[in-house]
């Protein structure tokens, strides 16, 4: 087991947007954040990301995942390549499927795999220990964003925004010493967030997104399925919650033309944001937002116009917004070494604070 000391980990994610690996380095003792490293990204190629979207919802055994998994890894052991000086690898995986329900859950790529190449310990499978104690297993990063409302010497609750393929919320009270102190953690899938916004983009135009939100701002709003897709159950569910990528809603503005399909989903992105903010304990001072999503002026607006609290982009606090997620897997690395807990009751609704996670040395 680690002790307790300042270690250099590698964070390693591919998220559900399917646009490539992020790759960043922190220096973290699995409790405080003591130092940001260098970052790297390695897109997935036209052909990879097909080959990923098509995969979406396969279980382990399923005739196709071989093959995909391997991708995973050859794209994850060319961005370890370029690092030096790592002591240990946090390795998330890509999500293929996810089932709270049935507690299972399937992150496609071999952290032995990247250990064996890489010649470096490698922490993966994070989910599976939560959701065998009847945790959502998702989402993970609440706990690397209670280290950075502590780095960011917050002193009134804050909330943490991830824009991804989907959509989920941290809300941080930094007053408690430990993460896993009951009240200091609540957090939840929101709803979608980019992934049906891609997907139209990748089906219609050929192209990975709509670009800094320019089509849906030129767009007008199907109000009513905004209505109907938030009157659904989900949004009325006390959580913790999780929910996979796939969504009907790119169906659902088929009808529509491009710029107002757009502008119908972004406007189901936020309003899912704003249905989340019901859930938390109060407001908090600020939401900071983190993702792809902050890079798109439409869909920040529409949730500007809608919660109660400042919305800033992590950048602007000088943090990586791009780089968050795959920081917070090293940081959850240093803690499954350290014997940490990695979820809690508030962050994935598991009976109790528990250490996820598997170490596979080279």
């Amino acid at each position: 087991m680690l002790k307790q000391q300042v270690t250099r980990a590698l964070g390693l994610m591919s998220g559900t947007s399917l646009d490539g690996v992020d790759a960043a380095v922190l220096d973290t003792d699995g409790e405080v954040i003591h130092g940001f490293g260098p970052t790297a990204f390695r897109p997935y190629r036209p052909d990879e990301r097909a080959a990923l979207f098509a995969a979406q919802g396969l279980w382990p055994g399923d005739p196709g995942v071989e093959p995909v998994a391997e991708l995973i890894e050859t794209a994850h052991a060319e961005v370890m390549a370029r690092f030096s000086g790592i002591q240990i690898v946090g390795f998330h995986g890509q999500t293929l499927a996810h089932d709270p329900a049935g507690r299972r859950t399937h992150q496609a790529g071999s952290g032995a795999v990247l250990a064996l190449v890489s010649g470096l310990p490698v922490v993966w499978d994070f989910r599976s220990s939560d959701m065998q104690l009847g945790g959502q297993g998702a989402p993970l990063a609440p706990f690397y964003h209670f280290a950075l409302a502590k780095y960011l010497k917050a002193d009134a609750p804050v909330a943490f925004l991830n824009l991804g393929g989907v959509g989920n919320l941290t809300y941080v009270d930094p007053s408690f010493d430990r993460p896993e102190d009951p009240g200091a953690l609540l957090a939840f899938d929101t709803g979608v967030a980019n992934a049906p916004m891609d997907d139209l983009c990748q089906t219609r135009l050929g192209q990975p997104r709509d670009t800094g939100g320019a089509l849906a701002a030129q767009g007008t709003t199907d109000d009513a399925i905004v209505a109907g897709y938030l009157a659904e159950g989900y949004f009325r569910r006390i959580p913790p919650k999780s929910l996979d990528r796939a969504t009907d809603l790119v169906t659902r503005v088929a009808h529509l033309d491009t710029p107002d399909a757009l502008a119908t989903l972004s406007a189901c992105a936020a309003g899912a944001v704003a249905a989340g903010f019901e859930h938390l304990p109060d407001a908090p001072s600020r939401l900071l937002v983190c993702g792809g999503g902050r890079h798109n002026p439409d869909l920040m607006r529409r949730i500007a116009a809608l919660v109660p609290s400042d919305v800033v982009s992590v950048d602007d606090l000088g943090l990586s917004g791009d780089m968050l997620e795959a920081q917070a897997f090293a940081h959850l690395a240093v803690r499954v070494a350290r014997g940490l807990p990695t979820s809690c009751p508030g962050t994935t609704g598991v009976a109790a604070a528990v250490g996820g996670g598997q170490i596979s040395h080279p």
